[in-house]
């Protein structure tokens, strides 16, 4: 139960609907116990009525007034018992949605390292499947709880009032049970645990599947994904019924327990009755009563089981929401950036692969200037962006923006001030009206700025092809478009908010060289009076820009404009000289 005590807060928060949830059981409760004393004294009356018919009495007229008596506390019990489950189980989905928004809050703050240490099918698993198994004992497990203890508590009160001899008889087995369920559950948490384990290998498998679905297809591998995933799902049935199993086993235990306490009240209360100790009507309230206790007792196993579950799914769920970010926002100021930019000594090692991507980088860009980096695959150019969204902290060395250090600028407010085209575009399931605007406020959403961004990034003809033109669905991460499409909703994603800092990272790569000039063209304008940052591959891409630093496994090699280093005719010229043999031959 140690892990549930996260859920506390929550009971706090709604305490009132939890306080009138165990009001209303009570209420219906006790409704329904002392309604079995009208079945009692309508049994010792009938006991009697060959005497009242011999007196003249007309007998039936007071069955009919039990009767009636008996169905309306009934119907006020279950009154009641519809307030609780109002109350409750409310309340239970309340909570299901804020410990959702919680998770989901949590896991927008975590690090761009969690997410690459963790797979997005798990990721998923927990704030669904995981909160849906909290939640049932948040509302069913809490409900029967309370419900139980009244009604035993009710119940039992009752019956020691009556005969106390035979309601210790009655309640002997209970012991046993307590017994069973102690040992039972501690079975079905680590089965529970497993269970998930396996839903999360599962939810991943499938969500790989169908995001990659592309190359699937492409290497026809539909029938081996398909037998990895009945490899999963047999291994999860196999799971799933030993825990099923244990649960089955542990039922019909207690219904021979429960039996038990039903024989002993006909043996122990016919002898009582004989004896005249008791009422033959008593009996029969005995019989109502151990009826009532049946499901309050059998449902022990059940809510055991509930809690375990959710215990087990709580436990996945704090492991995450106790993983702190390594980055770390220390400042709520908001500062306008102005864009000057240095880099001094950085180095920086991949914490996940190890990999060290910079070596004493030292670099600096001038407020309103533009910046290329340039180099070959795995160079480390894309971290050199990363480190300045403060996807990552640096190792060693110190960024400066406007002459103070990225980690006392507040997180927010830098990034919202930066334009960032990444190598890897993603789009959401969503317009391309949307796509386009998805750095504004949607508040603030404009249409000719949607418009302007997309000719600018020279998708806007293509755009206007499409049946839908701007209302175009774009399918899961942009499937629909073309790689080219791509890169350039995502510069225009990235230009319509007008941001003082520019970083375009290898965000041409997937367009023709017709195209790239005219969007370069059009970036020169956008690019005045803000700081930019070039990263390609291509020195076509680069050429232009106010400074160029070449980097050459995690070093810069070579500084400068792009005709002094041509003048040098190093590892830039060699780029150079390379491209342009390319581009010979695939126009030959």
């Amino acid at each position: 139960m140690k892990s549930l005590r996260h859920i506390n807060k929550y009971f706090l928060k709604y305490k009132w609907r939890l306080i009138l949830g165990i009001f209303f059981t009570a209420i219906s409760n006790f409704f329904a116990v002392y309604s079995v004393t009208f079945v009692r004294d309508a049994i010792d009356y009938v006991k009697d009525i060959d005497k009242l018919k011999a007196a003249g009495d007309h007998p039936y007229n007071q069955l009919i007034i039990y009767t009636l008596i008996i169905i309306g506390w009934a119907i006020v019990s279950g009154f009641f018992l519809f307030l609780m489950r109002q109350s409750i189980i409310v309340m239970s989905r309340l909570i299901e949605k804020d410990l959702k928004n919680e998770i989901f809050d949590h896991y927008q703050h975590l690090d761009i390292g969690f997410y690459k240490r963790n797979n997005t099918g798990d990721l998923m698993n927990r704030i669904s499947e995981d909160v849906s198994r909290v939640r049932m004992y948040i509302g069913p497990a809490i409900m029967y709880i309370v419900n139980t203890v009244i009604t035993f508590a009710l119940t039992i009160g009752v019956m020691i009032k009556v005969d106390f001899k035979l309601t210790m008889y009655v309640l002997l087995p209970l012991p046993f049970l307590a017994i069973s369920i102690y040992y039972v559950s501690n079975i079905i948490n680590k089965k529970s645990t497993k269970v998930q384990e396996q839903l999360s290998d599962i939810t991943t498998q499938a969500q790989e599947a169908f995001s990659g679905i592309r190359v699937l297809k492409a290497y026809g591998r539909e029938k081996y994904s398909a037998e990895v995933f009945e490899k999963l799902s047999i291994e999860y049935r196999k799971r799933t019924l030993g825990l099923v199993k244990t649960e089955a086993l542990f039922q019909p235990f207690m219904i021979l327990l429960i039996g038990l306490s039903t024989i002993f009240t006909i043996y122990i209360g016919g002898m009582q009755a004989i004896s005249g100790k008791i009422t033959y009507g008593n009996i029969a309230e005995f019989i109502v009563y151990v009826n009532r206790l049946t499901w309050p007792i059998a449902s022990l196993g059940w809510v055991t089981s509930l809690i375990q579950r959710a215990a087990a799914s709580q436990t996945r769920i704090n492991e995450f929401l106790h993983t702190d970010s390594e980055i770390v926002n220390i400042t709520s100021e908001e500062t306008k950036l102005q864009g000057d930019i240095e880099f001094k000594n950085i180095s920086f090692t991949y914490p996940d692969s190890g990999i060290k991507a910079l070596k004493n980088v030292s670099f600096s860009i001038p407020q309103n200037s533009s910046l290329a980096i340039i180099g070959r695959t795995a160079s480390g150019k894309s971290t050199i962006a990363n480190l300045l969204c403060r996807l990552y902290d640096v190792d060693s060395g110190e960024i400066t923006i406007d002459g103070k250090d990225i980690k006392n600028h507040n997180l927010h407010s830098l990034r919202n001030q930066i334009g960032y085209a990444p190598q890897e575009v993603f789009l959401f399931s969503d317009t391309i009206s949307n796509n386009i605007s998805f750095s504004v406020d949607l508040k603030n959403k404009n249409n000719e700025a949607i418009l302007d961004a997309a000719r600018r990034a020279a998708i806007y003809s293509n755009i206007m092809d499409f049946p839908e033109k701007f209302e175009t669905m774009v399918g899961e991460r942009g499937i629909t478009l073309s790689g080219g499409q791509k890169q350039r909703i995502s510069i225009a994603r990235a230009i319509i908010k007008q941001p003082q800092l520019l970083i375009f990272d290898d965000c041409l790569s997937a367009v023709d060289t017709e195209t790239e000039e005219e969007i370069l063209t059009n970036l020169k304008e956008i690019m005045k009076n803000k700081t930019s940052i070039i990263i390609s591959h291509r020195v076509s891409s680069v050429k232009n820009a106010d400074s160029i630093i070449v980097l050459d496994q995690g070093e810069i090699v070579e500084q400068g404009h792009h005709d002094d280093l041509m003048a040098k005719q190093g590892v830039y010229f060699e780029l150079y000289k390379m491209q342009l043999l390319e581009d010979e031959i695939v126009t030959n």
